[in-house]
């Protein structure tokens, strides 16, 4: 089973997250490496009392630039890869969507 990681990371994170991950061999496809992708996209929060904001501060509406890496990975390796996207983000609550694909094969 294959699991599509998205997560939403600043932009000067986003080389030390790929070579990270792909040290690990978790960014391989067949014959490549380093297979993801990004998107830029705009996050919006709001850090509430007791928050340690990267970005922003308490109680204010931050809207800022973000990228959404995109890779898929094996779900036996899916709980390394969140400890090195948590390792490596500089948000105290790093925004990652898992989601399990489809075989269309069978």
């Amino acid at each position: 089973m294959q699991v599509k990681v998205e997560v939403y990371i600043p932009k000067e994170y986003v080389t030390s997250l790929a070579n990270e991950l792909n040290s690990c061999d978790y960014l391989q496809d067949g014959y490549y490496d380093y297979a993801f992708s990004t998107t830029l996209v705009k996050g919006h929060w709001r850090p509430l009392e007791g928050a340690r904001p990267f970005e922003g501060e308490v109680g204010v509406v931050t809207e800022a630039d973000e990228i959404k890496m995109e890779f898929v990975v094996d779900r036996e390796d899916l709980e390394d890869v969140v400890l090195i996207i948590r390792r490596i983000h500089p948000y105290e609550t790093p925004a990652i969507n898992c989601m399990e694909l489809l075989d269309l094969e069978n």
